[in-house]
């Protein structure tokens, strides 16, 4: 069975093209802190041989630029540099990958006075020099603060202006080599806005992925309801599944992704569009090269673990691996953990809570899950 496909236009990134009914290609992203050049370079051969289509590593600084020049050198991948906060490294890393990934919602966390128009233009004169092409990340976690303020009625309108926002200038600037990615931890609001985008701009390929899907099998599960409802309708060229597994595993990745567009080719479809509404729901970021401390991919397992015992109370814990996206990506869930080098944040919302050790979080975490449930059976919920 062929699968139905939206009318995309073609976007090419090294050797693989995406869209314009090309096969969906799979990604991953490196786990590995990069400067350390042996071990990334070992896991970008790995996740290549696995089936990875665009492997994508993070870039943080100079030094990590640096590194990534060795292993350019060391692998025939495809590679995509994740950015970050700071849009200027992109002239460094450039030369060395074939798509650069930008974030319209950490724009504005250099140079605050400068117009983000100026900052896409300069992206786009890197890439254009550099034969990159780009994707516009949009994250449920990190969306411009200016377009938060601006549209609070529907919680989707943010990530969807800001997309469309961005499509529409990099159009002014006659650069249509680009790729969006729309993205939530929540299934069906992945669905959703990635249905409404594509609505909009159907000529735009589409990278789908479930962020902070969590750890396996629930992660898989979650990913797999959001691909099945949007690639049965001709939605996404480029995929991602989000795992939270050890280094050495994050091949399973790549072969989730694959078994998931198989499944789907075939009519091995499910219906189900919502996940976890009634029960308890841990969602975890994948590991990835901003994690400091490898610890965190333990700890989401512990946290699933000591847990259990909530599984009946429609409550979400979300377990962040980074500064990067911890702090706001755990502002939804009713207790949310983000993890440093030597410690783990705790919080309630988006109240702080608090610093603790690793060895000293579970109980603490226990105890503020015991209280929610002690409230809601007091409030009737």
């Amino acid at each position: 069975m062929s699968l139905l496909r939206n009318p995309t236009r073609a976007v090419r990134i090294g050797s693989v093209t995406i869209g314009a009914g090309r096969p969906i290609a799979v990604q991953s992203m490196c786990a590995t802190h990069t400067q350390d050049v042996a071990a990334t370079v070992g896991q970008v051969n790995d996740l290549h041989a696995a089936g990875a289509d665009v492997v994508r590593i993070a870039v943080d600084s100079r030094k990590d630029a640096e590194a990534l020049a060795e292993i350019r050198q060391q692998t025939a991948a495809n590679l995509v540099i994740d950015l970050q906060e700071n849009y200027r490294m992109a002239e460094l890393v450039a030369p060395h990958v074939d798509k650069i990934r930008y974030n319209p919602g950490h724009l504005y966390h250099h140079e605050r006075e400068k117009p983000w128009q100026d900052k896409v233009r300069y992206l786009v004169d890197v890439a254009t020099n550099h034969d990159c092409a780009l994707r516009v990340g949009v994250n449920c976690g990190s969306v411009d603060p200016a377009k938060a303020g601006q549209y609070t009625a529907d919680p989707l309108a943010p990530m969807l202006e800001s997309a469309r926002e961005h499509c529409d200038f990099l159009d002014t600037l006659g650069f249509t080599r680009y790729v969006v990615s729309l993205k939530d931890s929540d299934p069906a609001q992945v669905i959703e806005v990635n249905r409404r985008f594509a609505a909009l701009r159907p000529d735009v390929p589409l990278h789908l992925g479930v962020t902070e899907a969590g750890l396996p099998p629930d992660g898989v599960i979650k990913t797999r309801i959001a691909f099945e409802q949007l690639i049965s309708q001709g939605i996404g060229d480029t995929i991602r599944v989000s795992l939270t597994v050890p280094n050495s595993r994050k091949s399973e990745e790549i072969e989730a992704g694959r078994l998931i567009l198989q499944d789907i080719a075939a009519g091995r479809v499910r219906s189900v569009v919502r996940f976890n509404t009634d029960t308890l729901n841990i969602i975890s970021c994948p590991s990835c090269s901003r994690v400091e401390n490898e610890a965190f991919i333990e700890l989401a397992q512990q946290v699933k673990e000591i847990t259990a015992y909530a599984r009946e109370h429609a409550l979400t814990i979300a377990v962040m691996g980074c500064r990067v996206n911890g702090p706001g990506e755990t502002d939804d869930a009713d207790l949310g953990l983000w993890c440093a080098a030597n410690f783990v944040n705790l919080k309630r919302g988006s109240v702080e809570l608090g610093a603790y050790p690793y060895d000293a979080i579970l109980p603490r975490l226990k105890r503020e899950l015991d209280a929610l449930i002690a409230e809601k059976a007091t409030a009737g919920v």
